[in-house]
């Protein structure tokens, strides 16, 4: 990326990340950018590892939806009911897709590939978020661009999407869901083709591999994790947090030799920059819309600061 168009597109980090040092400005830039935009200008071969969870359903993000979504009017977003006093979180419904809202999903992922691949260093992973529904609809795009599908995490979390029974029929088909509950979050998971043999792109690139967990355990494809916890959405209150102790796992094993920029395309509220500081590792956040970016600012390093549950996995890696 020019020095121009750096010096246009960074906003400063708050003051207070600089005062609590609890994730320190050095491990982190963060950018209010269209990042299609920032990757055209972005240095070929710079970043190492990308983790990201996108607008996979782009309808949901545009703002007349947002509004619908604050005003507690739904629209793409459901509005799930109370429960005993307490107030469930917003879910983006993705059945209500389309045929052009397809074809703008491939495009927009098509696109994405397109200007990640000579930014990303070879063997540089992609771990991106998706909803079963359309998750075919990510990875066939980031497939025919060159990436090399590497396999699918599975983040194991119950939401409450799916389960229900007809709508408006629920008493006279009390034994019927219309579709499964979801229990599970898949992330696709792509490699830039490396050079040459891995050893030899791992000396040379610092990837082509993923981190282990210890000597004896490798990174694994099922991570059971529990939906965001209260204490993080008080710090950032986006509609699609992802937990600290989730991210933590990904960006650790997102760079094998534990070296390298972690790039956050759609960083929202900045979970991954956030738990990526928390690793001591180097990243780059972009977000475009102006609230969410703000929200980052506060909300990186006081999220970077939180200290999640650890399980077996966890406590070896941060």
């Amino acid at each position: 990326m020019s020095e121009s168009t750096r010096q246009r597109t960074r906003l400063p980090v708050l003051r207070e990340a600089e005062e609590k040092r609890s994730a320190p400005v050095s491990l982190y830039e963060i950018f209010l950018v269209d990042a299609f935009e920032w990757l055209a200008e972005a240095e070929h071969n710079s970043i190492h590892a990308v983790v990201t969870d996108p607008p996979y359903g782009l309808v949901e993000y545009k703002p007349e939806q947002l509004e619908k979504m604050k005003n507690g009017q739904g629209g793409v977003w459901r509005i799930p009911p109370s429960f005993d006093g307490s107030r469930r979180r917003p879910l983006p419904r993705f059945t209500v897709l389309t045929g052009a809202d397809k074809d703008a999903l491939r495009s927009f992922f098509a696109d994405l590939a397109d200007r990640l691949m000579p930014v990303l260093v070879p063997g540089a992973h992609v771990f991106i978020a998706t909803n079963p529904l359309v998750s075919y609809l990510v990875y066939e795009p980031f497939i025919a661009r060159g990436f090399e599908k590497r396999g699918e995490i599975v983040r194991v979390v119950q939401t409450l999407r799916g389960g229900d029974r007809p709508k408006n029929a629920h008493k006279e088909f009390p034994d019927v869901s219309v579709m499964p509950r979801s229990c599970w979050e898949p992330w696709g998971l792509f490699r830039k083709p490396c050079e040459g043999r891995v050893q030899d792109n791992l000396k040379k690139w610092g990837a082509g591999g993923l981190r282990r967990i210890s000597e004896e355990e490798p990174f694994k494809d099922l991570i059971y994790s529990s939906p965001t916890r209260r204490e993080e959405l008080h710090i950032a209150p986006h509609p699609s947090l992802k937990p600290q102790n989730f991210l933590r796992q990904l960006v650790a094993a997102s760079l094998p030799l534990g070296k390298g920029i972690i790039l956050d395309p759609f960083m929202g509220s900045g979970s991954t920059i956030a738990a990526a500081a928390a690793c001591d590792l180097r990243s780059i956040g972009l977000e475009i819309n102006p609230e969410y970016f703000e929200m980052a600012q506060k909300a990186i390093p006081a999220l970077a600061a939180y200290s999640p549950p650890k399980n077996d996995n966890t406590k070896r890696l941060f």
